[in-house]
């Protein structure tokens, strides 16, 4: 009897052992799995990229461009502010560059049927024009005609850039023909003609605008309703490193670059 009982128990004994080691190995398992779970879920990247991006997003971008490097430790985002027209011409020509953001449809299709674009690119946003004056309006500027005002120094943005071809288009639909004492290469140039006192009305976009502050005031006319930029972006297919320039894209294209962009007085798309 005793010997049976000694075989029970160590049969008991046993089974403890091996229910033991199972639960551990089990264990050992999830462990492995939960460990090794980001890894393959978090897509993380590192690497330098450069973007060149239309002037009008300097404020926006810049500030996405630390938000991208907070999220992705590793990665360097570089920028290159300019008219989209001269941006679009220099990636064309073989500038090193990642990612190309435009102020317009029209620039970003040059680069497209230029075969330099991967893959589509993204609507992000969009800009209407204003006029921006001096502080105190001294020309007491109210409209579009009245910047073709008898002595008013006004200053646009040449035709080939974005905010150029807005505004021919806006002559166009009013059949006004604007005089201005300069034509600037990029939407910057024309308002830092305004804050610094060079000009007396500027036609700008009007997130430009509203960075100025209280360096301008703004007169809003209803024609440029009629004439909506439509900002795109695009990884490029000569980037060097394609991962971190496509993350990118989907950072500005996704939701948290649309409130950034909103909070600048970008339209949606």
């Amino acid at each position: 009897m005793k010997k049976a009982l000694g075989i029970v128990a160590a049969g008991f004994l046993s089974l403890a052992l091996a229910s033991g080691c199972s639960s551990s190995d089990s264990s050992s398992s999830s462990t492995s799995s939960t460990s090794t779970a980001p890894a393959s879920t978090s897509a993380s990247v590192t690497g330098d990229i450069t973007v060149f991006a239309a002037a009008s997003l300097k404020n926006t971008f810049t500030e996405l461009g630390k938000e991208f490097e907070t999220e992705n430790p590793g990665t360097t985002v570089t920028f290159s502010f300019a008219g989209s027209s001269d941006l679009v011409a220099q990636i064309i020509q073989g500038a090193p560059a990642d990612v190309f953001a435009s102020a317009d449809a029209a620039n970003m299709k040059k680069a497209t049927d230029a075969g330099v674009v991967a893959g589509t690119p993204s609507d992000f946003a969009s800009n209407t024009l204003t006029i921006v004056v001096p502080p105190g309006n001294p020309k007491g500027i109210t409209s579009f005609a009245d910047v073709n005002k008898e002595g008013t120094q006004l200053v646009i943005c040449a035709p080939q850039v974005p905010c150029g071809a807005a505004t021919k288009k806006v002559e166009e639909s009013t059949g006004q023909t604007l005089t201005p004492v300069s034509e600037e290469s990029s939407v910057t140039d024309v308002l830092n003609k305004v804050t610094s006192g060079q000009a007396d009305a500027g036609i700008v976009y009007v997130t430009d605008a509203k960075s100025a502050g209280d360096k301008v005031e703004t007169v809003a006319f209803p024609e440029a309703t009629a004439v909506v930029n439509l900002y795109q972006i695009a990884a490029l297919k000569d980037s060097k490193n394609s991962a971190v320039a496509t993350k990118f894209v989907d950072l500005v294209s996704g939701p948290k670059g649309l409130a950034v962009l909103t909070t600048a007085g970008f339209a949606a798309p």
